[in-house]
């Protein structure tokens, strides 16, 4: 691949029950920032950290659809967690893309400063560095700092610290910690508006909005 640019690939993992703003401009940063050739969103099928989906998979693959409609780069979404009858890893995920792309292509796993905080709770989750990047943005009231972060993971990622640059020119390995984007937004609370029969949710996308009051969502 000598003189050949290296192909780049933002993945994105979530419940996304709702997909909100914050998952948007958290992908939308690093679009920026690392200007990657695609987008490939997986929405967990059963997370074993979080108690039972609201939305079917169904349901929330459509709500993902509208709310990266408008996205400026290629987007795929990945339903391989949704597929497997049991819990599912991010480690599990990533060995997975990471075998069917090939060792050259340029992955970068992203994550909220929320899943940054309990990293350390995650399977392997050294091993996720043997398979991506793994890129991580804070956001208020979940603090990047030493003080909220476990020790392990400030360490790994302090370790692991590189540029844009050199994250899209390698495969795997490094860290970038984004300290410049705020966007305090809760998913609970998102659905605790909704279930208030609240209409105007500006946390929302307005296509996911739409379809959320189209398909009756949330409303239990």
């Amino acid at each position: 691949m000598h003189g050949e640019p290296r192909q780049c690939i933002l993945l994105l993992g979530g419940s996304f029950d709702p997909v909100h703003r914050a998952h948007v401009a958290l992908a939308q940063h690093f679009i920026d920032l690392l200007r990657p050739d695609l987008l490939r969103i997986i929405p967990a099928g059963n997370p074993w950290q979080k108690n039972g989906l609201q939305a079917s998979a169904e349901d929330r693959v459509a709500m993902l659809e509208r709310a990266f409609a408008d996205c400026p780069i290629p987007v795929a979404i990945d339903r391989q967690e949704i597929l497997r009858d049991r819990p599912s890893y991010s480690v599990e995920t990533l060995r997975a893309i990471r075998a069917e792309l090939g060792p050259e292509v340029s992955l970068v796993f992203l994550i909220g400063a929320d899943q940054l905080q309990h990293l350390d709770t995650w399977q392997h989750w050294r091993e996720l560095f043997e398979h991506a990047h793994v890129c991580a943005a804070s956001r208020p009231g979940f603090a990047t700092d030493a003080a909220h972060i476990p020790a392990a993971v400030t360490e790994e990622f302090a370790r692991r610290a590189a540029s844009a640059e050199r994250i899209r020119q390698t495969a795997a390995g490094l860290a970038l910690l984004a300290t410049d984007l705020s966007l305090d937004i809760s998913a609970t609370a998102i659905r605790t508006a909704l279930q208030g029969g609240h209409h105007a949710i500006p946390q929302l996308p307005s296509g996911v909005l739409d379809y959320i009051e189209q398909h009756h969502l949330y409303r239990h």
